[in-house]
């Protein structure tokens, strides 16, 4: 029961989903007060979701399977990863060897899971969307990848977030060196990325492809891709509180900390435009991984 309670309640699917959609009227009422608009109404995200519940699932006609899989299996990789990190911080002794490795591996399982979808509704538009995110996803993962080596190098050798954690608790947290700070900042840049934010949506692209990826998804399905990136929205910013910030993780701290990343957030998606693929690309294997590359060569020598 209580294993349920976990993945189910909290700290897994309803309480991430929850924090997800808050934060996502956040981000869009932020974005409405810039643009001199007045945004929507507090419960507006849960009512989207619920509307599109109540909606027809059109299926396209050359549509595998898989279109109706995918959005299930990203969903339920955000659950788990929700599930993994609160866990460690309610308690940290109960994490288990190499967790923080499985939580990688769960991330970039939402990226995957849209780019099977939309190679599965056959539709010109969808594998545009789907070609691009699979080029940003091969982008962002090595520089996202070198600035978590960084934290298992200044924790010891750790792959454990409970170790990580009561490292930081014993010598301060990771941010506090030049290394840590080099790597938190190629950790923001890559998170933005993940969560298909401006600068980089241009796999959805309203405004070029008509939605992109999910140009063919209703009702249940697109409601599921709704709810998988609400749940990033509250797991990625947690995830570098966890690895990067985590000296204190008493419920002031690590709130005053996620709005602080939510803020980060949503001055970066207001304050730039929209990026081509090939710059997306040509900006993750240029400076940023050069920037995480450093980051991991001061790691070593202790900086």
């Amino acid at each position: 029961m209580k294993i349920l309670f976990n993945y189910l309640i909290f700290p897994g699917f309803l309480f991430s989903a929850v924090v997800g959609l808050m934060a996502g009227w956040v981000d869009r009422k932020v974005s409405a007060r810039i643009q001199y608009r007045v945004g929507p109404p507090l419960l507006q995200n849960f009512w989207d979701i619920l509307k599109l519940l109540g909606k027809e699932t059109i299926v396209p006609q050359q549509a595998r399977i898989t279109f109706l899989l995918a959005p299930c299996l990203g969903l339920l990789s955000v659950i788990l990863v929700a599930s993994i990190l609160g866990t460690n911080i309610l308690s940290p002794q109960e994490s288990f060897v190499g967790d923080l490795i499985v939580v990688v591996y769960l991330l970039i399982i939402p990226a995957i899971s849209l780019i099977i979808g939309a190679s599965s509704s056959r539709n010109p538009l969808a594998s545009i969307g789907a070609s691009r995110e699979m080029k940003l996803v091969l982008a962002y993962e090595l520089p996202f990848i070198l600035s978590i080596i960084v934290v298992i190098i200044k924790g010891g050798g750790a792959i454990q977030i409970g170790q990580i954690l009561n490292h930081q608790i014993s010598f301060g947290s990771n941010i506090a060196s030049f290394s840590g700070a080099l790597a938190f900042l190629v950790a923001i840049l890559c998170m933005q990325a993940k969560l298909g934010f401006v600068p980089f949506d241009m796999c959805e692209a309203e405004q070029e492809i008509m939605g992109g990826a999910l140009i063919e998804y209703s009702g249940l399905p697109l409601a599921q891709f709704k709810l998988t990136k609400a749940i990033l929205l509250y797991t990625m910013p947690l995830l570098l509180i966890v690895i990067f910030l985590g000296k204190d993780l008493s419920p002031l701290f690590i709130i005053g900390k996620y709005i602080l990343l939510l803020v980060i957030i949503i001055l970066i998606k207001n304050t730039n435009p929209r990026v081509r693929i090939d710059q997306a690309m040509r900006f993750f294997w240029g400076p940023v991984t050069l920037l995480a590359s450093a980051a991991v060569i001061l790691a070593i020598f202790g900086l």
